[in-house]
């Protein structure tokens, strides 16, 4: 019986140290996802290694073409020891890192390889083999071809314009950049497959038009660049002082704080008024962008953006107002539209054909309608007294879409009117001219845009 338990024992103890000296870690199972489906001059790639079982030790990641290897990130992990039958390792390791010709001064167009190797865990006596997983990529460094067509660019500080261009069939985003906004191109209407077309602005607070560039770029982020603005017209901003008291700071507070519930009262008449109009305004703007997107991709307009007739100008486009409170500037902000004032609640017409997108209360402009004319360019009225439309509802030019009020900001009865493209207010004295129309947009885009044409 003894030597039987001591045969026993023998044989457990050779199956633990069996077990311990020859366990290994089971595969890791690796992830390659690059940003794109092919390599150039950055793109984005993570890698994600896990084995919840005992670990993942070292991760190594390669780039591969030809005999040249580039390493591009590694990793070390915690493996539990081969004895360890619950799991205490590291259960999964993400690596993040940019490959292309930025970051690899020597690689060449044609393919290269992304190569994962990632470390089993070893048993006392045996390591296993490594786990790989490999990915081949193209290599694309050219970008598109960029033509620019059109010609005598003219443009405004503040102002609009249009260029009409031809891109290469690798490109997959194009448009005009001007210092950190981005006005998209659209295909040319009745031009070929890849003639283009952009409306853009130089926004009212750039100066200087070097920043403004005709873009095109692939799917690898390789960009072609064009500069073609003619002639560039600077406008300084103009100034303009708001004189604050108890009695307007108290009305306006108190309606856009009803109407606007995320706004926490600050237990101060002057802090709810800078809130509102420095962050609600902020916030407004931001969703001026976001419904920027909600355009049609047509030209919804025939003829020149109509005003409010019969009114008086009482405050201009791209005025920086400072705002004075017992004799001390509390705020400065900028006048972005055109605040147009006749009698009170007066007729508010619809400035084109177009459709409305927008027709609610909208923070610092009140009772506020959006209405979009196709191509990124849409108009907006603020301070309304009456909405007359909802959204969705097709309107033609001149049509009466709500009535001038004091909702929102307003120290009076008036209109706030502002023409924006793609989410930029720009200046809308050009869109209600026609000669502007005419050399700016007619002659370029000529049949693309149907502008005098009859319904």
């Amino acid at each position: 019986m003894r030597k039987l338990i001591a045969l026993l024992l023998v044989v457990a103890v050779l199956g633990i140290v069996a077990y311990v000296g020859f366990r290994v870690g089971p595969p890791p199972e690796i992830a390659i996802k690059p940003a794109a489906e092919m390599i150039g001059r950055r793109t984005p790639v993570t890698v994600t290694v896990s084995e919840p079982t005992r670990g993942v030790g070292g991760v190594v990641v390669e780039l591969v073409q030809g005999e040249t290897v580039h390493k591009l990130s590694e990793a070390s992990g915690e493996q539990s020891p081969a004895w360890v039958v619950w799991q205490s390792g590291t259960p999964n390791s993400e690596l993040r890192f940019d490959v292309g010709k930025d970051a690899i001064k020597d690689l060449k167009p044609g393919t290269a390889t992304i190569r994962v190797t990632a470390e089993r865990a070893a048993g006392m006596f045996w390591s296993g083999e490594s786990e790989v997983k490999q990915l081949e990529l193209p290599v694309r460094l050219v970008p598109p071809t960029l033509q620019v067509m059109s010609t005598f660019t003219y443009v405004a500080q503040g102002g609009s314009e249009a260029v009409v261009y031809r891109v290469g069939e690798s490109a997959t985003r194009d448009g005009v950049r001007a210092g950190e906004r981005f006005f998209p191109g659209y295909p040319l209407p009745g031009g070929s497959p890849q003639d283009r077309f952009a409306l853009f602005a130089v926004p009212y607070d750039m100066n200087d038009a070097s920043g403004v560039v005709l873009v095109a770029s692939d799917a690898a982020g390789n960009e072609a660049q064009a500069r073609f603005i003619d002639k560039f017209f600077p406008k300084p901003l103009r100034t303009d002082t708001i004189s604050l008291n108890d009695e307007f700071m108290q009305k306006v507070t108190t309606e856009i704080m009803t109407q606007t519930p995320d706004i926490v009262d600050k237990g101060n008449l002057l802090d709810n008024y800078l809130q509102i109009n420095r962050d609600l305004r902020k916030k407004n703007m931001e969703f001026r962008q976001e419904i920027a997107a909600d355009t049609q991709p047509a030209f919804l307009w025939r003829e020149t953006f109509l005003p409010m007739v019969n009114t008086a100008i009482k405050a201009s486009f791209a005025d920086r107002r400072s705002y004075v409170y017992n004799g001390e500037t509390v705020d400065q902000q900028d006048h972005l539209g055109l605040d147009m004032a006749s009698t009170r609640a007066d007729k508010v017409p619809s400035a084109n054909d177009g459709v409305v997108v927008y027709a609610d209360y909208l923070g610092i402009y009140g009772n506020c309608v959006v209405i979009d004319h196709g191509y990124g360019v849409q108009t907006l009225y603020g301070h309304l007294s009456a909405m007359d439309v909802k959204r969705g509802d097709k309107v033609v030019r001149g049509q009466t879409i709500g009535r001038s009020g004091t909702s929102g900001l307003a120290g009076g009865d008036h209109l706030h009117f502002e023409v924006v493209l793609h989410g930029l207010p720009v200046s809308p004295i050009e869109w209600f001219d026609n000669k502007w129309i005419t050399d700016r947009l007619k002659l370029k885009l000529g049949g693309a845009l149907p502008y005098g044409e009859s319904r």
